[in-house]
C-alpha cells in the first residue's frame, strides 16, 4: 500500500522495540457506513429484491479502508489461479486467508491495524489490549466481537481434545495466553512473561485462531455448549466430536478450513465449491457482510469469485499459464527451468511477470533424522562427524550451475548475508566441495569398510543407505537437486536414494518420525525471530532433524524426546529473546543460538535461496509486481487480493 497508509502502521522497529502503552493508528474511520460509495451489482440486485439487507447495514459503522494500490477499482470478474494435487490448503490460505486481528504491510517491515482497528501494549509486552472495529461481521451477517476471540482461545485452541499443547505464538514460559473479554468489543491478552514478537507473530498465518472460530456457529460442535455432540458425531459417520469440530470448523492449515460452505467467515471470499477429496476446483464467491472498503467507500472485494483449478501436474499448470487460463500465479511454476518458457509465451499468455523477493535463507535444506527410530541410523545421522563429512561431499558449485543457472552461492544456514544477525560460520562452513576429506572423516567415525560395490558398511554390516523424502509437486528443483546429491554421495561411498512423495504423505512420515531425511527450503534469511525451525527444534512440523525434541518443547516436556543440553540451551535462549522488548539486546541472544547451531551443525544445506517469479494477466490491476516470498508474509496476502480488479 502506498507511504500514506503504511505511515498509519507499526514499523517493525517499533514492535520489536517495544511499544509501552503505545496504540497503533487505526485504518478505519475515513468513511462511515451511512457514507459507502457502492457495492457489487449483484448485491445491489438481492437488497432491491429483499433478499441481502443494504450495504449500510451489512458494514461496520466505521469500515476499515483500504487505499488502492494503484487506484480505484471495478466490480466484476473471476480471478483464475491455479492448486496442484490433493494438498495444496495453503495455496488457497495465502490468497484468502488472512483476515487477522492484525496484518502486514507490502514491504514486510510493519504491523498494520485488520480486524482490531488499535492496541495498547503494557510496558513489557506480556498484556495486549485489542479493540475490535465495530459493527464487522461474519459472512453470514452475524455479529464478530469479543465473543469470538474469547471463545477461539479459551474453548477451542485451549482444549486439550482439540490441541495437545497451545500454539508456540500463544504460549509463554510453558503457559497458554489467558483471554479476556473487557467489553464486546475489546479483548485483554494475558501472557505469563513477555511476549515482544506476539504482535508480529500475530500478522503471520499462523496468528489467525483469534478470528478463525465463529462462536455462534462453531460451539454447536463442542461438548460445553452441546451435551448431543457424541451423538451428533455418530450421525455425521465421524468417530468422535474433536473430528466432527475439524471436519465442519477446520484450522490453520488444514484442508477442511476449505471443505464446509457452511461455515461463516471474515474473509474477502466464502467458499462455493468446497476443497474435498476428488474435487477438480475450489470457487469462492463474494462475502456480501465483507467489512472493508476502498477510499471511495466502495465495499471490497472488487472481483466476484476465485477459481481454483486444481491441476495433477506442473506441466498442466503451466500449459494452462501460457495459454492465458490463470490470472495470477507463482506458487508451484516458481522454478528457474520455468522462467525462460514463461519470458518467451508473455505475449501469447497476456502476461507480465511478478518478481519474488526471497525471506528463505537456502533453497535446499536436508534435515536427517537425528531421533530415528532405528537405533543405527540415529547413531549415524547423531553424529557430528557424518553430517560434516556428507556436506563436504557435495559439489554444491555444480547443482548452482546446472540447477540454478548459476544464480546461487554454497551456504548452509542462517540469516541471509543482507541480514544484521548473520552468521559467517554457521553460513559458510563445510561448503567446500572436498570428497577425499569427507572420505577420510567417514573412516574415522566408523564407516571404513566398503561391499562389493564400494558402499560403506554400517558397523552393523549393513550398508551405509538412506531414503531422502522430497515432494515434487511443491519443489521440483529440489529433486533435481538432490539426485546430483546423490552421485556426489556416491562418490564418497554413500548410497542415498531420493524418495520423491505427496505433499500428505511427506508430513504424514515426518510427524511419525518415520523418516530418514526430508529436504525443505531453510527459513529465518529475514525473519529469523519469526521462523526458527532450523536454529533449534522448534516447530513440530518444520524442525524435522528432530521432530521428537520440537514435541517436547512444544508441549513444555510432557511430550516427544528430551533433547540434549545443546538444543534445551537455544530454547531457553529463544524465549528469552523473544522476551526481550530491546532489540540490539535480542540480537545479541539471538546470536548467542547462532554461534551454538554452527557449533552442533545439525542439518546440510545447498545453496542460498534464489529469488522466485510469477506472473499477472496484462488485463488485473492493483497488483505488486514486486512482493516478498515467505511463509510469514503469505503472498499473495498481504497485497490484498480484495482490492485486485479487471479492465476489459
Amino acid at each position: 500500500m502506498r507511504d500514506e497508509i503504511l505511515s498509519r502502521g507499526v514499523s517493525r522497529r517499533a514492535v520489536l522495540g517495544g511499544m509501552a502503552g503505545m496504540a497503533a493508528l487505526s485504518l478505519a474511520g475515513r468513511v462511515n457506513a451511512a457514507d459507502a460509495g457502492g457495492e457489487a451489482p449483484a448485491l445491489a440486485a438481492l437488497v432491491k429484491e429483499g433478499k441481502l439487507p443494504p450495504l449500510a447495514d451489512r458494514l461496520p459503522k466505521k469500515p476499515m479502508v483500504i487505499t488502492p494500490y494503484e487506484k480505484v477499482g471495478t466490480y466484476g470478474g473471476t480471478l483464475r489461479r491455479g492448486l496442484r494435487g490433493s494438498s495444496d490448503h495453503n495455496g488457497i490460505l495465502r490468497m484468502v486467508g488472512n483476515q487477522s486481528l492484525v496484518r502486514w504491510n507490502l514491504e514486510f517491515t510493519q504491523v498494520l491495524p485488520n480486524l482490531a482497528e488499535r492496541w495498547d501494549v503494557n510496558a513489557d509486552a506480556s498484556q495486549f489490549t485489542f479493540y475490535l472495529i465495530q459493527g464487522a461481521r461474519w459472512s453470514d451477517g452475524h455479529p464478530f466481537t469479543a465473543d469470538d476471540v474469547v471463545f477461539a482461545i479459551e474453548d477451542c485452541v485451549k482444549n486439550t481434545d482439540l490441541y495437545s499443547a497451545a500454539p508456540a505464538q500463544l504460549s509463554v514460559a510453558g503457559k497458554a495466553v489467558s483471554v479476556t473479554k473487557i467489553d464486546d468489543y475489546t479483548v485483554k491478552f494475558t501472557f505469563a512473561a513477555p511476549n515482544a514478537l506476539y504482535l508480529e507473530n500475530l500478522a503471520t498465518p499462523l496468528g489467525q485462531h483469534p478470528t478463525l472460530f465463529p462462536k455462534h456457529y462453531c460451539s454447536q460442535f463442542l461438548p460445553k455448549y452441546n451435551p448431543n455432540i457424541a451423538e451428533d458425531a455418530k450421525k455425521a459417520g465421524v468417530s468422535n466430536w474433536p473430528e466432527l469440530f475439524r471436519a465442519r470448523c477446520g484450522d490453520i492449515e488444514i484442508p477442511s478450513r476449505w471443505g464446509n460452505p457452511d461455515k461463516p467467515t471474515l474473509d474477502p471470499w466464502v467458499v462455493k465449491e468446497p476443497y474435498t477429496g476428488g474435487a477438480t476446483r475450489v470457487v469462492m464467491t463474494r462475502n456480501p457482510y465483507f467489512w472493508q472498503v476502498d477510499t471511495s467507500g466502495n465495499q471490497l472485494p472488487y472481483v466476484d469469485e476465485i477459481n481454483f483449478g486444481i491441476s495433477q501436474d506442473v506441466e498442466s499448470l503451466m500449459l494452462n499459464v501460457i495459454s492465458g487460463k490463470i490470472d495470477i500465479q507463482e506458487r508451484h511454476i516458481s522454478v528457474l527451468a520455468n522462467k525462460p518458457t514463461l519470458s518467451q509465451n508473455m505475449k501469447k499468455g497476456d502476461y507480465r511477470l511478478l518478481t519474488l523477493i526471497p525471506s528463505t535463507s537456502q533453497q535446499c535444506q536436508i534435515y536427517l533424522n537425528i531421533t530415528h527410530k532405528d537405533p543405527a541410523m540415529r547413531k549415524m545421522f547423531a553424529d557430528k562427524s557424518v553430517r560434516q563429512a556428507l556436506s563436504l561431499g557435495i559439489n554444491r558449485q555444480e547443482i548452482i550451475d546446472i540447477v540454478y543457472f548459476g544464480q546461487s552461492q554454497p551456504y548452509q544456514a542462517g540469516p541471509r548475508p543482507e541480514h544484521p544477525w548473520y552468521n559467517e560460520k554457521y553460513a559458510r562452513q563445510f561448503t567446500d566441495y572436498d570428497p577425499d576429506k569427507a572420505g577420510a572423516m567417514l573412516d574415522q567415525a566408523g564407516y571404513g569398510k566398503k561391499d562389493a560395490n564400494g558402499f560403506r558398511l554400517r558397523p552393523d554390516g549393513q550398508k551405509m543407505f538412506f531414503t531422502v523424502d522430497v515432494i515434487p509437486t511443491l519443489y521440483p528443483d529440489l529433486v533435481d537437486a538432490l539426485e546430483l546429491v546423490k552421485a556426489h554421495w556416491a562418490q564418497i561411498g554413500v548410497d542415498m536414494k531420493v524418495n520423491t512423495i505427496e505433499r500428505a504423505l511427506y508430513y504424514t512420515r515426518g510427524d511419525d518420525n518415520a523418516h530418514d531425511a526430508q529436504v525443505w527450503p531453510g527459513p529465518g534469511g529475514l525473519d529469523p525471530m519469526l521462523d526458527p525451525r532450523d536454529f533449534f527444534a522448534f516447530h513440530p512440523q518444520g524442525s524435522r532433524y528432530a521432530i521428537p525434541w520440537s514435541v517436547w518443547y512444544t508441549s513444555n516436556g510432557k511430550q516427544g524426546e528430551e533433547p540434549p543440553e545443546s538444543q534445551k540451551k537455544r530454547m531457553k535462549l529463544f524465549d528469552e529473546a523473544r522476551s526481550t522488548a530491546d532489540l540490539d539486546k535480542r540480537g545479541a541472544v539471538m546470536k548467542q543460538i547462532f554461534d551454538i547451531a554452527a557449533e552442533e551443525f545439525e542439518t546440510v544445506g545447498l545453496c542460498l535461496a534464489v529469488g522466485g517469479f510469477g506472473i499477472i494477466r496484462n488485463n488485473l490491476h492493483n497488483v505488486p509486481e514486486k512482493q516478498p516470498d515467505s511463509w510469514s508474509w503469505p503472498n499473495p496476502g498481504p497485497a490484498m487480493p480484495q482490492q485486485f480488479f479487471f479492465t476489459s
